[in-house]
């Protein structure tokens, strides 16, 4: 069952997610998948989404019809046959209706993003606010507002949560061993790192996260992580994340909810669990990337703060002396 819905809706989504790629199916058949008369499972279908569930389905599957015109080179032909259509003609004008333009001028039209390689306009008009989700799901509207508060503040009540846990496992060890110094290690997050391996972490986190989010089924693996090439691909992989997860945070939909295909089994995530995620495994190799520079003797840096750049006026709050 999908996270953050109610049965009847969750059970609603996985029944017609299902069926996306069985386009011929009929109202009836999926009536008796549902083990609902035709006449009540449109009723509640109707209910739980703002629209009857062959509207739904048309409306999605061609969704996913853009989504192929815009990043394959499959035929319109084939698109129109997997999206339920008999014929090229009926899915031109179904298309049309719904976009504005036909399959084809659609196709050659520019993104409508920000940045290079910005996906085309693909969402049509839904009450429910579930829309296709690449390769082949759905994407979920958050059940309840949000915003950057909301996501600083849970990670701050995990941050103490952890703390707790710690201190309470401390008590268990002797003073011998609660002083022993402890040497740096990072098994588990970045194996054997140079400052080049985990500077390349820090940009294909986000190259990773931007794929996952559209669409994407396999890891990125670039060829070049020299400085200069790291520098290129972060200029191109940060707008998208900042488009893809910051924005949407600050629109209050923290919430919402992807399927990461890149998982082996696929996995849901929200959008605040990915910002999360970054910023706090982000943090350790930053930390480790700015020790790596001042042992090479650079270190205008100093530890990173982020204080300044966040908000305040005083000095990096990590160099105060406090007695």
């Amino acid at each position: 069952m999908r996270p953050d819905t109610d049965d009847r809706f969750g059970a609603f989504l996985d029944l017609l997610e299902a069926s996306l790629d069985e386009p011929g199916l009929s109202g009836d058949q999926l009536a008796r998948r549902a083990y609902l008369s035709r006449f009540h499972f449109d009723r509640l279908v109707a209910a739980a989404l703002g629209e009857p569930p062959g509207t739904f389905r048309r409306r999605i599957l061609l969704e996913r019809a853009a989504h192929r015109l815009a990043t394959t080179a499959d035929s319109v032909i084939d698109i129109a046959l997997d999206s339920g259509y008999g014929s090229p003609e009926a899915f031109t004008r179904a298309f049309a209706k719904a976009y504005g333009c036909t399959p084809t001028d659609y196709r050659r039209r520019p993104g409508t993003g920000t940045g290079a390689g910005a996906p085309r306009l693909r969402d049509l008009p839904a009450p429910s606010g579930v829309h296709f989700h690449p390769p082949g799901s759905l994407r979920l509207p958050a059940d309840r507002r949000s915003n950057s508060m909301d996501v600083l503040t849970r990670m701050y009540d995990h941050h103490v949560e952890l703390i707790g846990a710690i201190v309470d496992r401390c008590e268990r060890l002797d003073d011998d061993v609660l002083d022993t110094p402890i040497e740096i290690s990072v098994e588990g997050i970045d194996a054997s790192p140079t400052l080049r391996s985990v500077t390349d972490r820090l940009v294909s986190q986000l190259e990773m996260w931007v794929s996952a989010l559209e669409g994407g089924t396999s890891m990125p693996h670039p060829d070049d992580t020299s400085p200069p090439a790291q520098r290129q691909r972060l200029a191109t992989a940060a707008p998208r994340f900042r488009e893809l997860v910051v924005e949407p945070i600050l629109e209050g939909r923290g919430e919402e909810t992807f399927v990461d295909a890149i998982c082996e089994p696929p996995e849901t995530f929200t959008l605040g669990g990915v910002a999360a995620h970054v910023l706090t495994f982000s943090a350790v190799r930053r930390t480790l990337a700015i020790g790596a520079l001042e042992t090479a003797g650079i270190d205008d840096l100093g530890a990173g703060d982020p204080m300044l750049f966040v908000g305040g006026t005083g000095d990096d709050a990590s160099r105060i002396t406090r007695t």
